[in-house]
């Protein structure tokens, strides 16, 4: 009985991993990472601070997680709310404003971006993948005829996949520098740019 009793907290895994993540979330973006401390997160879930270490090993391990889980949620979200590329900037300038709300994440995700630069970085493998699949997610969505006709002519969708992440992810760096910058305009007009043979023959 005892013994089944202290197996209850960790019954159900990956619920329990969900939960302690948005808790991770929450403090992260409220505290700041220096200053969210697990035994915080795991008071926000719910559970001791050894059940938090049952599933994250250190708060490095938990930031990875919670950036991880963003990038699963936005790849879902732009595939189910980007069907045309009418949609593309709306969606975009919808996403950094959300971003921007949380300020911290960002900051955090551009440091852990930079870190895993290192081949020996523990998020290394990580972010190459990622980076790969974000830029043949991009280029395969410009495959079709009408989409590549769309695109400038002398602008290959690999090229224009390369760009995209490029002009997103520097934005949303300047702005986490300066955060009176203005950075919503800027992605329409690089969106316009990408695609403005298009839109002068409509």
């Amino acid at each position: 009985m005892g013994e089944a009793k202290a197996r209850g907290p960790y019954a159900k895994t990956p619920a329990r991993r969900a939960e302690i993540v948005r808790a991770a979330r929450d403090s992260f973006a409220e505290k700041g990472y220096a200053k969210a401390s697990l035994r915080d997160i795991a008071e926000r879930a719910g559970i001791t601070h050894a059940g938090l270490l049952h599933h994250f090993r250190n708060k490095d391990e938990l930031l990875a997680e919670v950036l991880a889980q963003r990038d699963t949620e936005e790849w879902a979200q732009g595939v189910t709310q980007v069907d045309t590329l009418d949609r593309l900037a709306p969606y975009l300038v919808a996403l950094i404003r959300h971003h921007q709300k949380a300020p911290e994440l960002m900051r955090l995700w551009i440091e852990l971006a930079a870190a895993a630069s290192r081949p020996d970085h523990p998020a290394h493998t990580y972010f190459v993948e990622r980076y790969e699949r974000g830029r043949g997610q991009f280029a395969d969505g410009l495959s079709d005829e009408a989409s590549r006709a769309r695109l400038r002519k002398d602008v290959t969708p690999a090229s224009a996949a390369l760009l995209f992440h490029a002009v997103l992810n520097g934005l949303q760096l300047q702005w986490v520098l300066d955060q009176d910058l203005d950075i919503l305009g800027p992605v329409t007009d690089f969106v316009r740019l990408l695609f403005d043979d298009a839109s002068s023959d409509d």
